[in-house]
């Protein structure tokens, strides 16, 4: 769902800034840089320190990547001259650090696993919604091996799988797709490891296989020529659903939504904007320099290998919420307390009638 910058709307996003959506930026930010060159249908001319702040807030993993231009360009002192309003942003490595920070207030806006955001929507009564899916399927079985080719052939195997995705979005992915494919997830032997102790068990042995996200997976292919992409859990999901798998998504605080309409369809214009431009192979170079910079991935060499694999979309409306319901619905059979333990309500999807 593409969406424009109407002259309508642009003439409602100057009134919101007389209305004050947000608060100013503060005088003390730290500088950036910017490779700025991005088109926009208007002419910014309001001092930087006189525009709305919004709050921004990722985590360090595929599901932030997207918002990288975002961030560069709209950071308070980058180049990038046609703002209409500037972000603060923060990067954690949390799940709860996200989510404690929606609920206080700290942040407005959000990138975070699709699970996450119906969990959190459902335990603050509706306080945050989803506004677009940013994120498909990330996740990868590499092997240092040739036995494993689809996911009946991981029975009786041992995996090696993120301590911080166990009870999260990639256990009940992996799970569903074993018992898709005939194997009780009891019959794979998981060792919960951190991706640092995973890459040192893969590398150290003659042998192993382990379930990564990008960038991770792709910072081991690249570390380690030995190891090969064995499953890519996208594809092994559209197999078996015929469906894309949602796995990362915008959210938004419910208030903030209310009383700043006009700088939240801003915000999501600017985001599809960063998205485009992350995900344009002409942009290889720039998108990896800036997945680099705020931590995505290690280095520039891994995020433009990783990229393509980040599976970066933006999907909104009705579209965004027919693919999350699919995938709600199945995690609701699977694990209900995965999602808060019931499915979303209508008022949860942003845009949506």
């Amino acid at each position: 769902m593409k969406r424009t910058l109407s002259l309508l709307l642009t003439a409602a996003l100057a009134l919101s800034l007389l209305a004050g959506c947000g608060p100013k930026t503060p005088a003390g930010s730290s500088a950036s840089s910017s490779g700025s060159g991005q088109d926009s249908s208007y002419d910014m001319s309001t001092p930087t320190n006189e525009l709305p702040r919004i709050t921004f807030m990722a985590l360090s993993g595929p599901t932030g990547v997207g918002a990288s231009r975002l961030m560069k360009n709209y950071d308070a002192h980058s180049d990038f001259s046609d703002k209409l309003f500037t972000v603060g942003s923060t990067i954690v490595t949390d799940n709860k650090e996200v989510t404690d920070a929606l609920i206080n207030r700290d942040t407005q806006f959000a990138a975070v696993a699709t699970n996450v955001a119906a969990m959190l929507s459902a335990r603050s009564d509706g306080a945050i919604q989803v506004l677009a899916v940013n994120t498909l399927g990330v996740l990868y079985i590499l092997e240092k091996g040739d036995t494993v080719h689809n996911m009946a052939d991981l029975k009786g195997k041992t995996l090696y799988a993120p301590s911080n995705t166990k009870g999260a979005n990639p256990e009940h992915i992996l799970n569903h797709l074993l018992e898709g494919n005939g194997v009780d997830p009891s019959e794979v032997n998981i060792e919960w490891l951190t991706p640092q102790e995973i890459t040192a068990k893969m590398s150290s042995s003659d042998a192993g296989i382990c379930m990564l996200p990008v960038p991770a997976a792709t910072a081991l292919l690249v570390k380690d020529s030995s190891v090969r992409e064995a499953i890519s859990l996208s594809d092994a999901w559209m197999d078996l659903e015929e469906s894309p798998l949602p796995m990362g998504c915008l959210v938004a605080r419910t208030d903030y939504i209310e009383e700043c309409p006009d700088m939240v369809e801003r915000f999501l214009y600017a985001y599809q904007e960063s998205i485009e431009y992350m995900s344009d192979p002409a942009n290889i170079a720039g998108a990896s320099a800036l997945v680099a910079e705020y931590g995505f991935a290690p280095n520039a060499k891994v995020a433009e290998k990783a990229i393509p694999q980040c599976s970066l979309t933006f999907v909104t409306g009705q579209e965004m919420r027919d693919m999350l319901e699919d995938y709600y619905s199945i995690l609701f059979q699977a694990a209900p307390e995965s999602i808060g333990g019931g499915l979303p309500y209508d008022s949860f999807y942003y845009g949506v009638d």
